[in-house]
């Protein structure tokens, strides 16, 4: 298993090929893709051709992925996954934060958890500058998960929605931390 990084109850990984049943779960819980696409169910051979190798995919600026695997660390079960990738392919200057988790996983703090840890490892082992994280106006928890990880509001926007979901005429909110707010509070 290659692991990216570990917290006390975490494990990042990198996804591979067998992770196709996981990811398939993931994406058909209406409730977990509410404010990604409505809560549509995505096709296994989606899955296969477009969203798993988005997350196998090398940033040459980190010298690894931009995408991984969240595994509970006692028991080894899949909680779902962790975005902090580089908005530039060779830059790591900027980067966005995210993450999709099921169900289970909602309200103990691994949101939260894994996210502080990546932007940990980005601001003291990756050279990151600043952390970006997006999210829909409603979307109420994972703003909280944005504040709780030490990301400020910094915007609403309007995005470009291919199709308009429950919720996305109040559009989207940006947040974000920089290394040198972090390391002020560090």
């Amino acid at each position: 298993m290659n692991i990216f990084l570990e917290t006390d109850r975490l494990v990042l990984r990198a996804f591979t090929e067998a992770d196709v049943d996981h990811l398939f779960a993931l994406d058909n819980d209406p409730d977990v893709m509410r404010f990604i696409n409505g809560g549509r169910p995505t096709s296994r051979e989606m899955i296969q051709a477009q969203t798993l190798p988005r997350l196998l995919h090398e940033y040459p600026c980190f010298g690894t992925r931009g995408y991984w695997a969240a595994q509970e660390k006692d028991t080894g079960a899949f909680l779902g996954w962790f975005e902090f990738r580089p908005l530039d392919e060779h830059s790591p200057a900027l980067v966005e934060l995210g993450y999709r988790l099921n169900k289970a996983a909602w309200g103990s703090g691994y949101a939260t958890e894994g996210s502080r840890a990546l932007i940990r490892k980005g601001f003291m082992e990756l050279g990151v500058g600043r952390v970006t994280a997006n999210t829909m106006t409603v979307n109420a928890g994972s703003r909280r998960v944005m504040e709780k990880a030490g990301l400020s509001f910094l915007r609403n926007f309007t995005g470009d929605w291919p199709e308009a979901i429950e919720g996305s005429e109040h559009g989207e909110v940006e947040y974000e931390l920089t290394r040198t707010k972090w390391e002020q509070r560090s």
